[in-house]
């Protein structure tokens, strides 16, 4: 009670509750897919998961724009917006040496209608691209430098806004890449997908994918 009464002397404000983020799901894809993946176009032969996590073959293919034929596209379905802010992260790494080869964090309605996040080769240097899809029009939201094949990207989703980040490995600190509206269609529900696309057909490139996590944001 002493201690109490000094802080109330020191005109400081003790809080009552320390409120945290809810987990809504979280993944390290450690010997077997959690609870609610799907694929799109599986390739079997493409994709494994180990105590390493989850490793999928970066194959020919696209998302962007009308060719809509990339293999091993996954996904689960999207918490809803409204009640909070959503906070979805992910790790990857790869090493892309196509022109776009990439491995994305994708908020997914259909091959027509998303915002993509994720590692890429531009023009022979490694990047972070954001970019939004409607009705497979295509826009760049921003491209920015990256220095390592490891990366953390996260998306913050509240209503219909959706901002993207990404943390280089050995960093603490997360990195704004863009802001845009979801290109949401009509009668479609909201997915979270992981995409890899636009690798060579003559080379193994295996992406690996690790710490998948969705929370829900608390409020104060």
């Amino acid at each position: 009670m002493k201690t109490f009464f000094t802080f109330l002397a020191l005109g400081l404000v003790l809080p009552l509750s320390v409120v945290a983020d809810e987990v809504l799901f979280q993944d390290n894809f450690n010997g077997k897919l959690g609870a609610g993946w799907s694929w799109v176009r599986e390739d079997r032969e493409g994709w494994r998961v180990s105590e390493r996590g989850l490793e999928v073959r970066v194959q020919p293919g696209n998302l962007w724009g009308k060719a809509n034929d990339a293999k091993n596209v996954l996904v689960r379905p999207a918490p809803d917006t409204t009640p909070g802010e959503l906070d979805i992260t992910v790790t990857v790494e790869n090493r892309p040496t196509n022109q776009y080869e990439q491995v994305n964090l994708s908020w997914y309605y259909d091959e027509s209608h998303m915002v993509k996040l994720g590692q890429e080769l531009v023009d022979g240097k490694l990047c972070i691209v954001m970019g939004r899809e409607e009705a497979d029009r295509t826009r760049t939201v921003k491209i920015l430098p990256l220095t390592s094949d490891r990366v953390k990207l996260r998306y913050l989703v509240s209503g219909n806004r959706l901002r993207g980040q990404f943390q280089p490995e050995g960093s603490a600190t997360w990195l704004e890449v863009g802001e845009c509206d979801l290109p949401v269609p009509e009668k479609a529900k909201a997915q979270i997908s992981l995409q890899f696309y636009q690798g060579p057909a003559d080379a193994e490139h295996w992406a690996r994918v690790t710490e998948f996590c969705v929370r829900r944001r608390a409020t104060h």
